[in-house]
């Protein structure tokens, strides 16, 4: 459904060795430079992306959305990182906005009618803080319309694998305000099973978006390790996924 230059990556087609075989596109894994790069530039031609720098930072796991242009831009190695942020929109041409995942939920979104992108890192912590809510509010900003907004929900770790804590179902509760419930269950053990893909689309229908303008993309990471980087499934002995957008 998107319509600018966009893609989200598996764990293969690179160049990467060993723990980060092949398609490593984590710059502070521990990979070798010269691989991580060579990734990038594969991950970025497959998504009909020239550009060799792009607006990526230091994820920390929380809100922040970044309004970024393109001297935010860098490479993927040689240079000290000078922000914190889970997300970033963006209104310029030709500047990639990259998010990094490995369970977490990889979120881009566009306004084609605006000329607005966005891309959004969001794991259980940024996703009961409300980032979608203020990546959407940042892409308004900018000219967007909810309703005109398009997302696609990419390849993260799903329901069947995804046993968290009461505290995690609190902050949920709190986020969809009563409309939660059918996005866990209860275990035995006390533990809950989340569907942490559905509460990103129903915070972003609660924010205005359309349901046929939310794709969701059904793989599980944690199901699927020899497809995707998982964090739970390696215990963090692992590479990560990139997930990028453009616009054209």
């Amino acid at each position: 459904m998107l319509t600018n230059p966009h893609g989200f990556s598996t764990r293969t087609g690179g160049v990467s060795t060993g723990i980060f075989a092949s398609l490593n596109l984590g710059m502070t894994r521990g990979d070798e430079p010269e691989n991580v790069k060579e990734n990038y530039r594969r991950f970025l031609a497959s998504c009909k992306i020239e550009q060799e720098e792009f607006v990526c930072g230091e994820q920390v796991h929380g809100n922040n959305v970044m309004v970024a242009t393109a001297k935010d831009a860098r490479k993927p190695y040689g240079y000290t990182e000078l922000f914190s942020a889970d997300g970033y929109v963006t209104a310029e041409k030709n500047v990639p906005l990259v998010i990094f995942t490995a369970d977490c939920i990889p979120l881009l979104m566009e306004d084609p009618d605006a000329g607005v992108i966005a891309a959004v890192h969001s794991g259980w912590r940024s996703t009961v803080a409300n980032i979608g809510g203020n990546a959407v509010e940042k892409m308004v900003s900018l000219g967007a319309t909810p309703a005109g907004i398009r997302a696609c929900i990419g390849p993260a770790i799903g329901r069947c694998c995804f046993e968290v804590g009461s505290e995690v179902i609190d902050g949920v509760e709190a986020l969809l305000k009563g409309e939660a419930g059918a996005y866990y269950n209860r275990k035995d053990n006390g533990k809950y099973m989340l569907d942490l893909k559905g509460v990103v689309k129903q915070g972003l229908l609660q924010m205005g978006l359309k349901e046929e303008h939310i794709d969701v993309i059904g793989d599980c990471t944690m199901c699927l390790p020899e497809k995707y980087w998982s964090h739970r499934y390696t215990g963090g002995n692992r590479g990560s996924m990139a997930s990028v957008i453009m616009k054209a």
